[in-house]
């Protein structure tokens, strides 16, 4: 009785494996048992089961390499059941292949493979803007990194040939992020969703922002706030940082219209600037308690140019001279 059991649940594992791995299994022990049937008919045409085992998987396999050859009539009636019942099997062998290949690539297409990858960029949401951030990404690293796009209106990945991986799905639900396996992710960029009014994306872009840290509090995240009433909402959510578009937009048009042709002047220098040529730097202790100016000629001497000063969360562009460096200050520089 418990050998039954055992049979049975055997068979019922069996029928729950991969079908290309039950294919495959099928079609050795077909192969094997016609090969063991030949090789005891004919034992001067096939010495031994290898041979007989050999002749099936090419006879099978439409090959026939005629290196071995059933002489009697039993041997060929053999042969003919083997090619009406193993080629059905190979057959169905490849084409099973085949269609689990297409469907894996689809899959991969229409954002339903998950990531596996580690210390990646992820970036939620999908605009021009998206596109022309992942653009510049690539352009700028020296070796390839692996990116993950998050997006629920799309229905295919618009970037497959550029080494980005498509999640399609709602970036606030947790499936959605461990899909593309926030938790061991380096970065993740929240962009404001242009489909909604902007107070509308700004709370969907916080939202995502708490699901993002509730699932991995130390992820450097970014954030697009269109509303200046939201920003606070996106500092409490835990952002690391916060963009806000319109507001860097109004600064551009105005300066367009105080002085014309700016706003082109200001792109080519943003577009110059792009990587890691503007930064931040702590001060060297030997720089603390010296001004601006001083530390300012120091720094030319090493090709950084000193623009201005982050201090307590405020950036000073082009201070006073005389200002003293301070122990906490970051020191706002452009570097080739």
């Amino acid at each position: 009785m418990n050998k039954i059991k055992e049979q049975t649940s055997f068979l019922f594992k069996f029928l729950h494996w991969p079908l290309i791995a039950r294919i495959l299994i099928l079609i050795f022990i077909i192969n094997s048992i016609f090969g063991a049937i030949i090789h005891t008919i004919e034992p001067e045409e096939f010495p031994n089961w290898f041979d007989g085992f050999w002749w099936t998987i090419v006879t099978t396999a439409t090959l026939g390499y005629g290196d071995f050859v059933p002489v009697t009539v039993l041997g060929r009636s053999i042969a003919i059941i083997l090619i009406l019942v193993g080629t059905g099997f190979v057959s169905t062998y490849f084409v099973t292949l085949a269609a689990s290949a297409i469907a894996t690539q689809n899959n991969y297409l229409e954002g339903k493979v998950d990531y596996r990858g580690s210390e990646h960029i992820i970036v939620i949401g999908w605009n021009e803007r998206v596109r022309e951030t992942l653009r510049q990404i690539n352009s700028m690293s020296s070796k390839p990194l692996s990116m993950v796009l998050i997006d629920q209106s799309l229905q295919k990945n618009p970037l497959h040939d550029q080494n980005v991986h498509f999640i399609k799905g709602n970036p606030s639900y947790d499936q959605t992020l461990l899909a593309a396996n926030i938790k061991q992710a380096a970065f993740v960029v929240i962009s404001a969703d242009q489909s909604k009014n902007e107070v509308q994306a700004d709370m969907n872009s916080v939202l995502t922002l708490l699901t993002v840290k509730g699932l991995n509090s130390e992820v450097y995240t970014i954030v697009e706030i269109l509303t200046s009433q939201q920003v606070k909402n996106a500092w409490r959510a835990g952002a690391d940082e916060v963009v806000q578009t319109n507001m860097f937009t109004s600064y551009v048009m105005i300066n367009s219209m105080m002085s014309n042709g700016m706003s082109e002047t200001l792109l080519n220098m943003l577009d110059q600037l792009k990587g890691s040529k503007l930064k931040f730097l702590d001060v060297d202790h030997s720089l603390i308690g010296e001004t601006f100016e001083k530390v300012s000629n120091i720094l030319l001497q090493e090709k950084t140019l000193l623009i201005g000063i982050k201090r307590r969360g405020d950036t000073m562009v082009n201070p006073p001279l005389l200002t003293l460096i301070q122990k906490d200050d970051c020191l706002l520089v452009i570097r080739d």
